[in-house]
């Protein structure tokens, strides 16, 4: 560490500074051309979806005969069902992809593009820093799940009727219900989302390659997917942070079924925690040289 980051690790850290830190960074990353395609390639994903439906059904046939997503069945009769649809088709890969990138470059963008050291030299410390940088990401999860489910609610009203909604237990609730339950639905998967910000963030550490991070998050996050599926490895699906994704949709049942909710919210905390703790070891005793 230089002389310059020994003197800024024992100055006191104004909380204003922090929220500047984080402002800082916020505006950074979601003024990235990268980050703005990445989210217009989610938002763009609901359109898809949408006009699809209509086309299949304007011949009167029911959508989704062939398989498909979670609610696809149920898009024509009200549109709010495209915002789970949406979300359902977008978790599996879209949402943890653009996670990934996001958060493989938290670190690594910055050492490649020299600008590591210089953010070290003022008064915030690297345990305070990477905590900034992880709050970035966590917020972009929120913000990109947001994207899918506004766009696919803006889709849905105007392609399809709105009005109130079946739930999975076959009981009828009211619209101003659905929207609240699609407000739990997307928070419920940004939350889902926090394990693989961790793991990326810690990746990211690794590495002083911006590009190396993403493809190997990414990469990771692909391979924990296809284990998912493979039977034999029933025994250790449960561990995986994509194996409760889609338990979002028990907020659909009447009343929620909160079991696997609870394992997913568990899941993610305990990944957040042990690659959040493995990344600030690595990122606290690692040589800084760019």
């Amino acid at each position: 560490m230089s002389r310059a980051e020994a003197a800024g690790a024992v100055r006191p850290v104004s909380p204003l500074w922090t929220f500047g830190l984080l402002r800082s960074e916020l505006t950074t990353t979601f003024r990235r051309w990268r980050t703005l395609a990445l989210l217009a390639v989610l938002a763009g994903v609901p359109v898809l979806v949408g006009i699809a439906v209509k086309v299949e059904t304007s011949d009167g046939s029911s959508p989704g005969a062939g398989g498909g997503p979670a609610f696809i069945s149920q898009i024509t009769n009200n549109g709010l069902f495209l915002v789970f649809t949406a979300l359902a088709a977008t978790l599996p890969f879209f949402l943890p992809m653009a996670i990934g990138v996001v958060a493989g470059d938290a670190i690594a963008g910055e050492a490649n593009a020299g600008t590591l050291r210089y953010l070290l030299v003022a008064p915030a410390g690297r345990s305070r820093l990477l905590l900034t940088k992880y709050a970035t990401v966590v917020i972009f999860c929120l913000a990109a799940t947001l994207v899918v489910a506004v766009s696919a609610l803006t889709v849905g009203a105007l392609l399809f009727p709105l009005g109130d909604l079946t739930t999975i237990s076959g009981t009828q609730i009211s619209f101003a219900e659905g929207l609240g339950r699609a407000l739990l639905i997307a928070l419920a998967v940004a939350a889902s989302l926090i394990g693989v910000a961790a793991l990326g963030l810690f990746v990211s550490t690794l590495t002083g390659s911006g590009i190396a991070a993403m493809a190997t998050t990414v990469g990771l996050l692909i391979t924990v997917q296809i284990l998912d599926q493979i039977p034999q490895l029933h025994a250790l699906q449960p561990y995986f942070f994509s194996h409760y994704w889609l338990s979002f949709a028990d907020l659909m049942r009447e009343p929620v079924y909160w079991d696997d909710l609870a394992k997913n919210l568990g899941l993610q905390a305990l990944y957040a925690a042990v690659f959040g703790s493995a990344a600030w070891a690595r990122f606290t005793t690692k040589d800084i040289t760019a």
